[in-house]
């Protein structure tokens, strides 16, 4: 992780970042973002570009070196470009809709599965049968996703569920009935 740990983050132009000690603030045009790192790991901003640097070779200090930076390069990513996760309802009657700020999701149960996302995330619904999930944190919309995947995450014999638009299911081959029996 040291090689990712040791490149530079770039902060491009209409971002606004602010360095106090362990926390990182990171201001742009789609919002700001907040997020506290480990006391070990010493971040600078000279004005262009920030550096994350550990204090020894430890293991454990290499691992967070480069998840420092990633972590922090996501947050301007994020208040930006924004993040989005597509997700797509596979089965006969399988559909979602939005009611006001909240996702209702039927999918095959005896009640309508009523979902409310967490501030800083927007849902949109453009078909009955897509989902997107759009944010400025990485880990908030992919956790959102997540769980929104496992209401009724996809079975692998005839694919229903719900899954992401570009993930692969692995399918099964069902029983063989009627062989051998007279």
């Amino acid at each position: 992780m040291s090689r990712i740990g040791r490149k530079p983050i770039p902060v491009p132009q209409g971002v606004e970042v602010k360095v106090e000690g362990t926390t990182v603030t990171v201001k742009g045009p789609k919002g700001s973002l907040t997020r506290e790192f480990h006391p070990d790991m010493k971040i600078t901003f000279d004005g262009s570009q920030i550096l994350v640097e550990r204090p020894s070779d430890e293991k454990e200090h290499k691992a967070l070196h480069g998840l420092t930076r990633t972590l922090i390069n996501n947050m301007i990513v994020g208040v930006t470009n924004g993040y989005q996760k597509s997700l797509e309802l596979v089965g006969v009657g399988y559909r979602a809709a939005k009611q006001g700020r909240k996702l209702v999701l039927t999918v095959g149960y005896s009640h309508p599965v009523e979902m409310d996302p967490p501030e800083g995330i927007e849902i949109e619904v453009p078909a009955q049968n897509q989902i997107i999930v759009k944010g400025i944190d990485k880990e908030l919309v992919g956790n959102f996703a997540a769980t929104i995947r496992a209401v009724r995450e996809p079975e692998p014999y005839k694919g229903k569920g719900i899954k992401y638009t570009d993930e692969v299911i692995r399918r099964k081959a069902g029983k063989t009935g009627g062989k051998g029996k007279k």
